[in-house]
C-alpha cells in the first residue's frame, strides 16, 4: 500500500461524529478564552483598580492570553480527531510546545517594550525622570534576550540542540571576540553612559566630536542633533573616553569680556562709568546677583580696559541674547553720558623737523591706525 492508499484509507476511518465533537472542542475553548480572560483580568482590575495597573496588564497581556485559549482548544479538537500516526507525521505535539513557547515569547516581548507597565514600574521605582535613556536601553536589552531564548526554546523542540550551539561558541570565542571588539566596546560604553548619567536625552552636549541635542542612545552609538540639523553618530566606546560638556545642567550663564575705551579717558568720569555699570547689573532681573564684577584693569596699547563679568539667569540662548544685547545697550548709554568714547586700534607717529629759527624739537601728530 502507497502513501495515498494509506491516507484515504485512514480519512475514510474519520467519522463525521469525530468531526463534530472536534469542532466543538475548538468552539468551546473559543467561548472559555473570552469568559477566562475577562474573569481574569476582573479580578486584577479589582487587584489594581486604584492605580489602574489592572487595566494596563490587561492592555498588554489580552492578546497573548485569548491567543493560547484558541491554540489550546485547536490543539486538543485535532488531537482527539487524528489517529496516533497521523500526530507524529506531523509532529503535533512539538507543533504546540512550539506556538505556546512563541506565545510566551511574544508576551514577554509585549512587557519588554519601554511603555510597558514592567519597565515603568522599575523607572518609578528607581526614579527615573521622562529623560532618562535608562529604560529605553533596558527594553532593547531584554527585547533582543527574549528573541533569542525564544529561537532557542523553539528550536530544541524540534532536534536543535542548545548544548552543541553554546559549544560552538565557546570553539569559536576567541574569534568572535577579536572580531566583536568594537562593537562590545561600544556597548559597555553605552552601558557606562546610562549608569553615571553625564547627559539624558534632549540635553545639549558639547564633545571633542560634535556639539547638540541627544536624540538617542543605542547599542552601538549615541545620536546628536546638531545645531546645523545635522545627525551626528558618535560610537559609545569614543564618547565614554572623551571630555563630555552638558550645557543644559547650567544653573546659570556666564558673560565675560574687556571693554576697551579711549586712553585719553577722563579718570573721573571713568570711575563713575564704572560705577554706573556694576549698579545697573545690579539692579537687572535677568542678571544673576551672585557674582558681578565691573574693574578698571588693563593698560593696552590703545586702551583702557574695564573687565565686566557676569551670569544671567536663564541658561536658554534665545533668553540669554536678549539679556546680554539689554546690558550691551545700557552700557553704551552710560558711556555716552559719562563723556567716554570707546578705543580703536590707532599710532601715535612722531615727526622731527627743523623750525625756522634753526632749532630742532619733536612734534606729534596722531591719528587713527588703517
Amino acid at each position: 500500500m502507497n502513501f495515498w492508499e494509506g491516507l484515504a484509507d485512514n480519512i475514510s476511518k474519520i467519522r463525521w461524529a469525530d468531526i463534530g465533537i472536534a469542532v466543538l472542542i475548538i468552539a468551546l475553548f473559543a467561548l472559555f478564552n473570552k469568559v477566562l480572560v475577562k474573569y481574569i483580568f476582573a479580578l486584577l482590575n479589582r487587584r489594581f483598580g486604584a492605580s489602574g495597573k489592572g487595566e494596563l496588564w490587561k492592555q498588554v497581556l489580552e492578546r497573548p492570553f485569548r491567543s493560547f485559549f484558541v491554540l489550546v482548544g485547536v490543539y486538543l479538537g485535532v488531537k482527539y480527531l487524528l489517529p496516533r500516526s497521523w500526530e507524529l507525521a506531523i509532529g503535533l505535539d512539538p507543533l504546540f510546545r512550539s506556538a505556546v513557547i512563541a506565545l510566551a515569547g511574544w508576551a514577554l516581548y509585549i512587557l519588554s517594550a519601554q511603555s510597558s507597565v514592567l519597565l515603568e514600574g522599575i523607572g518609578k521605582k528607581i526614579r527615573l525622570d521622562d529623560s532618562s535613556m535608562l529604560i529605553p536601553f533596558l527594553s532593547k536589552v531584554l527585547r533582543f534576550v527574549v528573541i533569542v531564548l525564544t529561537i532557542a526554546l523553539i528550536g530544541s523542540e524540534w532536534g536543535f540542540s542548545i548544548n552543541g550551539l553554546v559549544a560552538g561558541m565557546g570553539l569559536g570565542s576567541l574569534a568572535v571576540a577579536l572580531a566583536a571588539k568594537d562593537t562590545l566596546g561600544n556597548i559597555f560604553g553605552g552601558i557606562v553612559i546610562i549608569l553615571e548619567k553625564p547627559f539624558a536625552k534632549g540635553d545639549w552636549i558639547l564633545t571633542p566630536a560634535a556639539e547638540g541635542v541627544v536624540e538617542d542612545i543605542t547599542f552601538r552609538s549615541t545620536k546628536i542633533r546638531t545645531f546645523a540639523d545635522a545627525l551626528i553618530t558618535v560610537p559609545n566606546a569614543a564618547l565614554a573616553d572623551q571630555p563630555i560638556t552638558n550645557w543644559s545642567r547650567m544653573g546659570k550663564r556666564r558673560v565675560s569680556f574687556t571693554l576697551g575705551v579711549a586712553l585719553d579717558s577722563d579718570r573721573a568720569r571713568l570711575a563713575a562709568a564704572i560705577s554706573r555699570i556694576e549698579r545697573l547689573l545690579r539692579d537687572n532681573e535677568q542678571i544673576d546677583p551672585g557674582t558681578i564684577h565691573v574693574k578698571f584693569t588693563d593698560f593696552n596699547e590703545s586702551s583702557l580696559g574695564i573687565f565686566i563679568y557676569y551670569f544671567t539667569k536663564s541658561t536658554v540662548w534665545a533668553e540669554y541674547l536678549s539679556a546680554r544685547q539689554g546690558i550691551n545697550l545700557a552700557l553704551l548709554q552710560v558711556l555716552e553720558e559719562e563723556g567716554i568714547k570707546l578705543a580703536y586700534p590707532s599710532h601715535r607717529v612722531f615727526l622731527e623737523g627743523a623750525l625756522a629759527d634753526g632749532g630742532g624739537e619733536m612734534s606729534r601728530a596722531y591719528r587713527p591706525y588703517e
